[in-house]
């Protein structure tokens, strides 16, 4: 949910995706060369989509995840095991519209076994997918040249999201009216800190000894939250549904309800005395001019002790959860050994909720990470993948 109006290197400690996915036979990689074609195309992450029927009169797309990445974490003796999908949108008004969603991971940061990050970045505005890019490219170089990155991440982080929207003003990348969102989780040892700017999210899927539940990780920066409204409203901003705006709502009234159920009308930032820039979420990366009505690139950043219970952790653009709620998610993760598998799982059935419910989808991108070889009680495992394996087919938030 943004305004109104790649590179994937096979090496096990580097690996950053841009727009790489290849739809319905059309090549719509950025930064790749060669054309596509055919009923299967593999682009140059790795994803790979074959056509094999229908689906609401376009052919069906299924999608299998990048290639396998695993990192170790020799400190506390646990392996990351991890897939990633990023799906171009469908817009019938403009097929040709890039993916403005990247992704990045790299492992193994400052040269240190146990570091290892994770990010998804959702563009928005004109230049929205080079904001994205940039984002992804110096966030994470930056991070990893800060020195208080091991005994001061939250600090470090704060600090990254800070330079890193300078030097985004500071390009040649006109951010006026574009941004990016940002979603990222370092793994340092048995700790995650995840830090977030926008509105995509990450979510945890945790063993309670019966069932996988999900753990929200990440906190959406919306003017749903009273905190967040409260704060741009200081700032100077107006913050009206598109229908209040245009008059069709009586603009005194909160008309909107919550962020599960907004009838496709959110309420959005506007400034005192103009029609722009309409952003859905309250922070970002980029958007010069939204910074003056309060949208700030500080993150928010969460931490979590990394424990036996916890299974997996899934990292997604908010083309996910528009229609799919957090417990949805981990539940249709849970029912796959193969984070290859739940990839493609969860991006199809957000990208069929999205023509269910318009006549487009979003961009919709996914990383999935599995934690393997934590000292889980066998036991419990094998009753969680038997549940998992009797959940209902398509699940829905």
């Amino acid at each position: 949910m943004g305004c109104v109006h790649g590179k994937c290197c096979g090496a096990d400690d580097y690996c950053c995706c841009c727009c790489c996915c290849w739809c319905c036979g059309d090549s719509s990689a950025a930064g790749s060369e060669g054309g596509g074609g055919g009923a299967a195309d593999v682009a140059p992450c790795g994803v790979v989509l074959h056509n094999d029927g229908s689906l609401l009169g376009q052919r069906r797309q299924v999608l299998l995840g990048a290639p396998l990445g695993s990192a170790a974490v020799p400190s506390h003796h646990f392996r990351l095991v991890y897939s990633s999908l990023s799906q171009r949108g469908h817009y019938p008004e403009s097929p040709d519209r890039e993916n403005q969603d990247c992704l990045c991971i790299r492992t193994r940061l400052q040269d240190n076994p146990n570091l290892h990050f994770f990010g998804v970045f959702d563009g928005h505005g004109q230049f929205g997918a080079q904001c994205a890019a940039f984002v992804r490219d110096r966030l994470v170089d930056i991070l990893s040249a800060d020195t208080r990155l091991l005994d001061s991440p939250a600090e470090a982080y704060a600090s990254t999201f800070l330079a890193t929207n300078t030097e985004l003003h500071d390009s040649s990348i006109d951010d006026t009216m574009s941004g990016t969102t940002a979603i990222t989780v370092l793994v340092s040892g048995d700790t995650l800190y995840v830090a977030n700017v926008g509105d995509s999210r990450a979510v945890a899927g945790v063993w309670n000894g019966s069932a996988v539940v999900a753990e929200d990780l990440s906190c959406d920066q919306t003017p749903f939250r009273k905190d967040e409204y409260e704060r741009v409203k200081q700032c100077g901003a107006r913050v009206l549904s598109v229908d209040q705006v245009e008059g069709v709502k009586d603009p005194n009234i909160q008309h909107w309800g919550n962020e599960e159920n907004d009838d496709g009308d959110p309420p959005r930032l506007w400034v005192p005395n103009g029609m722009y820039p309409g952003t859905a979420f309250t922070r970002s990366v980029g958007d010069s001019t939204a910074e003056s009505i309060g949208v700030i690139a500080e993150p928010e950043v969460k931490v979590l002790k990394i424990a036996s219970h916890h299974l997996f952790f899934v990292i997604a653009s908010d083309g996910v959860f528009e229609f799919l709620s957090s417990q949805a998610v981990v539940d249709m993760v849970s029912k796959f050994e193969d984070p290859r598998d739940a990839c493609s799982a969860v991006v199809s059935e957000s990208y069929k909720n999205w023509l269910e419910h318009e006549s487009r989808t979003d961009d919709i991108t996914i990383i999935v990470v599995h934690i393997k070889d934590l000292s889980h009680d066998p036991s419990e495992v094998m009753v969680f993948f038997k549940q998992a394996a009797k959940l209902p087919k398509l699940l829905r938030g």
